[in-house]
């Protein structure tokens, strides 16, 4: 039970940390440059989603997807909150300072670009058929093929 919630709390504090990064950057690199910012923040959420596509795709190779699915939406979910809520502090800022508007959009665009990420990875995989089930199903195919067939008796 540990393990589990060492994996969430890692996790999580990864994709925060990665936001934390950006928003220092985008402080104090580019300063009033909005654009560069607006840039910076959809690489930022593109790293994410690349880092949940390959995490996506190492955990099916050796777990079940209920197995690592719900461990990795918390995870998501806590670094959603973290960088929405207090992320915004980093940068000198506040969560609503721009208005709702801005606050929702960047929700969803955190939720869509993480859950594309996490099922990018896991769609490649199971079209390579290296998940956890497909590779059960041949070595289960395998082990019936290897027994010799029993006659029938009459």
């Amino acid at each position: 039970m540990k393990e589990r919630w060492r994996s969430v709390g890692v996790l999580a504090g990864v994709l925060f940390g990665i936001n934390v990064v950006a928003r220092l950057v985008s402080r104090f690199a580019f300063g009033e440059d909005t654009e560069m910012q607006d840039r910076l923040s959809l690489a930022m959420f593109a790293v994410i989603g690349l880092i949940l596509a390959t995490l996506a795709f190492v955990r099916g190779r050796r777990r079940p997807l209920p197995d690592w699915a719900g461990e990795m939406a918390l995870s998501v979910l806590i670094a959603m909150l973290l960088t929405i809520l207090v992320g915004p502090f980093i940068s000198g800022s506040q969560p609503f300072a721009a208005g709702a508007g801005a606050f929702f959009s960047q929700v969803w665009l955190y939720a869509g670009f993480t859950a594309g990420g996490a099922i990018l990875g896991y769609l490649l995989l199971t079209a390579f058929g290296l998940d956890y089930r497909s590779q059960s199903l041949k070595r289960f195919a395998e082990a019936k093929q290897s027994k010799p067939r029993r006659p029938v008796r009459r």
